[in-house]
């Protein structure tokens, strides 16, 4: 069940017409002046293409609303129904059923006395009005891209909240990824069907990269008569679903296209972390542990471990501050190298020499660039259009038993890859609850008319976010912020950067608002709307990097 729904706990925005999803305007102007909607005529399913432009709204003390599309955006004139939680005996005890309609959440909340007030997303939660009848919804559910702890369990919640939050009890799991719209066969979803499956890792569904054919699966979703569509899948789904919901869009067809981000990386921008991350963390720690009783067994043990991680870092960074037994970390965010002065080979011969063993943690993307051009795969994508990666740790580990056949120093190097372990179990205790909160803020969202948005934690606080959001960077670890410095001091190894260096990209930077992922909650605003520039400028300003843990400083 969703926590209790406050108004006085989010930013509230100044109450415009605009922020009314009903409303006749959808974006004013810095000086508040409204800027009509494209409305459409009409037809049946079909009406003339829309204006895809980003809904923004502007208030005063340079509030900014970055909203999610709507129904009535593009299709005039529907009706709207007493949201059926109001009568939901689960919900009697909660003191306001519903989000009030202005309701917004802040991606900065940590400011300066004259900062603007900066962007906002819409909050999730279940509104007053819905655009669907129980009866009339036909939902379906398809998860795209690797696996990930969680992925079984969001599954089940919206299936769940579906059936017991607001009657709807036709829905579909679309098999094999986006291929399956047009090319597998569908499972019917009952809460009987998917009562256990959150104890299972993988999906039941299945999954697969690529086989995104936007006019088949849209010509599916129609022929099918589907109205709500929960995709959950990782920034390349979501670049999908994005094209999806334009295709829809585009047809005038009242259909919602809802995003649940996945990835096991942690590597989406704008939300606070990813669901299955702390599994994975969690899950890591047995690799560590492994590799640490392997070294410290014999003379001169060193327990490498590799861990996903294609671009960022976050698995590899947690699972080392967690351990404290790791010796070294390794990330793709932090270069590095292998021989010379403060290289990693005279790091491992220092450490092995003061302490007898080490453990070495490296993400799978980190020092691809070391890779000689023979076997580097640079030009090599996979279905989702990720970048083919080879081995580095094997290629490491065997540069580092030659480095020290050379030196003469006997060396016991043990190996171990759980990178595929670790994403295959089901998700620990506090990713159930988190997938939970996503499936039904994706609800809640898709029964109120709401359309084209990924769901997420901002801040602590769940809100629907544009897809060209989630899609247009990714999420990566700071090096020179508070988190990857207190992972130095707990692993005592050299930053492999030069002084100058760390310098110069301190003056280059902008300082960081930090959630638990290390995201950067301002960078894509000032880069993306050069509207916005004036909203932005106090990112700029000489402030120490911030860490929020679920919402609270530390």
């Amino acid at each position: 069940m969703d926590a209790p729904i406050s108004s006085s706990s989010s930013l509230s925005a100044p109450r415009f017409r605009c922020f009314d999803p009903t409303n006749s305007y959808t974006t004013t102007t810095p000086n508040h002046t409204p800027i009509p909607r494209h409305r459409n005529n009409y037809k049946g399913t079909l009406a003339i293409s829309v204006n895809s432009d980003p809904k923004i709204a502007y208030g005063e003390a340079g509030y900014v609303l970055e909203d999610v599309p709507h129904f009535t955006d593009y299709i005039p004139d529907l009706p709207t129904y007493p949201n059926p939680l109001q009568d939901n005996p689960a919900y009697s005890v909660v003191k306001q059923y519903f989000v009030n309609v202005d309701d917004t959440v802040a991606q900065r909340i940590v400011v300066a006395k004259d900062s603007p007030r900066g962007t906002h997303f819409r909050r999730a939660g279940p509104r007053q009005k819905v655009y669907f009848e129980s009866e009339d919804v036909h939902a379906c559910i398809v998860t795209c891209g690797g696996l990930c702890p969680g992925l079984n369990t969001v599954i089940r919640e919206i299936v769940c909240g579906l059936y017991h939050m607001y009657g709807v009890h036709k829905v579909l799991g679309i098999e094999g990824g986006y291929r399956g719209f047009y090319a597998r066969n569908t499972i019917p979803l009952t809460p009987k069907v998917v009562n256990d499956i959150h104890k299972r890792g993988g999906t039941i569904l299945g999954s697969s990269r690529g086989g995104h054919d936007t006019s088949k699966i849209v010509d599916s979703i129609q022929d099918r008569g589907i109205n709500q569509v929960y995709i959950i899948g990782g920034d390349g789904t979501q670049k999908g679903a994005s094209v999806i919901f334009e295709e829809i869009r585009r047809r005038g067809l009242k259909v919602v296209v809802a995003g649940i981000p996945k990835t096991i990386d942690n590597d989406i921008p704008v939300i606070d972390k990813s669901f299955g991350f702390d599994t994975a963390v969690e899950e890591a720690q047995r690799a560590i542990n492994a590799a640490h009783v392997e070294s410290e067994s014999i003379e001169n043990g060193i327990g490498f471990v590799k861990l996903m991680g294609r671009y960022s870092g976050f698995i590899a960074m947690y699972a080392t501050l967690a351990s404290r037994d790791v010796d070294c970390c390794l990330i793709p965010e932090s270069p590095f190298y292998l021989e010379g002065p403060g290289g990693l080979f005279e790091f491992i011969e220092k450490r092995l020499k003061e302490h007898g063993h080490m453990v070495i943690v490296m993400a799978e993307g980190a020092g691809q660039e070391l890779l000689s051009e023979c076997i580097r795969a640079n030009d090599q994508q996979d279905a989702s259009g990720n970048k083919l990666l080879k081995d580095v740790g094997l290629w490491i580990s065997q540069r580092i038993k030659d480095h020290f056949k050379k030196r003469k120093m006997a060396i016991n190097l043990k190996y171990i890859d759980p990178t595929y372990m670790i994403r295959a179990v089901p998700s620990n205790a506090s990713d159930n609850v988190y997938c939970t909160l996503l499936a039904h803020s994706a609800i809640h969202g898709a029964m109120a008319g709401y359309t084209g948005f990924t769901v997420g934690p901002v801040n602590g606080r769940h809100a629907y976010i544009p897809f060209r959001r989630v899609i247009e960077t990714q999420n990566k670890v700071v090096i020179t912020d508070r988190m990857w410095a207190r992972l130095l001091c707990s692993t005592n190894q050299p930053s492999f950067l030069d002084h100058k260096d760390v310098i110069g990209d301190k003056n280059e930077e902008v300082p960081q608002i930090q959630s638990i992922n290390g995201e950067n909650h301002l960078e894509a605003t000032a880069t993306k709307h050069s509207d916005l520039k004036d909203v932005t400028e106090d990112t700029r300003e000489e402030e120490p990097p911030i860490l929020l843990v679920n919402g609270n400083s530390i």
